[in-house]
């Protein structure tokens, strides 16, 4: 069994994981010695472990990783993985971009495959069907573009998302969050079908901390994989143990 740490921008969160398949994932504030410590005895055979962190974390936590699995690997550039990467700057590439790219390559294995994760930033990523990452694109996600307007103007508020499925606002709340959030999805649309010009039979994964917020939202089809991270890490970890 495999223990799967992806610690975010904004959040943090742990996976179990049998071969394939991930069993369980818990958001935690901060994932600390102590918590294997405890699985361990939940779960027999946990003995391997991988570690994706986009910011520092306490070399405790990576001494006891190191210390208590038998395999453990914390995921960098130079990590092998299962897809070619032709990212042209792969020490800058984002560990959770590469790792929900190689997760949909698990899923869809002979696909061309726009991963979208609509986190702190949106980014879209392009897998082809002969299992090359391209690259993709960068663009601030909904929270940083509610902050972006309080932070960067004199007098509108800091307003949080909630459901408007209205053109334009009646009010300056309502005015900024038709102009953050439908400008959002139409971009999110806009990209898709740009991205269906070029590759076809595209499959389209959304994934992230606002994945929930799609459902009816877009013109175009996707499909929500809330672990898609965890199982590309699970993925990254099972390919190191077959290399």
């Amino acid at each position: 069994m495999n223990l799967v740490i992806d610690i975010g921008n904004t959040r943090t969160k742990y996976s179990i994981c049998h071969l394939g398949d991930v069993l369980n994932t818990v958001p935690v504030q901060e994932f600390l010695p102590s918590h294997i410590d405890q699985l361990k005895i939940e779960y027999k055979g946990l003995d391997q472990a991988i570690l994706s962190s986009v910011k520092d974390y306490p070399e405790e936590l990576r001494a006891a990783l190191q210390s208590k699995f038998k395999t453990f690997i914390e995921l960098n550039h130079d990590t092998p993985i299962p897809i070619k990467n032709c990212y042209q700057s792969k020490e800058t590439l984002g560990k959770d971009r590469i790792a929900a790219v190689v997760g949909a390559f698990d899923l869809y294995p002979d696909s061309n495959v726009l991963v979208i994760d609509a986190g702190t930033a949106i980014t879209y990523d392009i897998l082809t069907e002969d299992g090359k990452y391209l690259g993709g694109t960068i663009s601030p996600g909904l929270e940083m573009r509610f902050k972006a307007l309080h932070q960067f103007t004199g007098k509108l508020p800091k307003i949080e998302r909630k459901e408007f499925n209205k053109l334009y606002g009646k009010t300056t709340e309502q005015a900024i969050r038709a102009g953050v959030q439908n400008g959002f999805f139409h971009e999110i649309d806009s990209t898709i079908t740009s991205f269906k010009e070029f590759y076809n039979n595209l499959k389209v994964i959304i994934t992230g901390g606002d994945a929930e917020f799609f459902d009816y939202k877009l013109k175009n089809s996707f499909f929500v994989h809330f672990n898609l991270t965890s199982i590309g890490l699970n993925r990254i970890l099972q390919h190191n143990g077959e290399i």
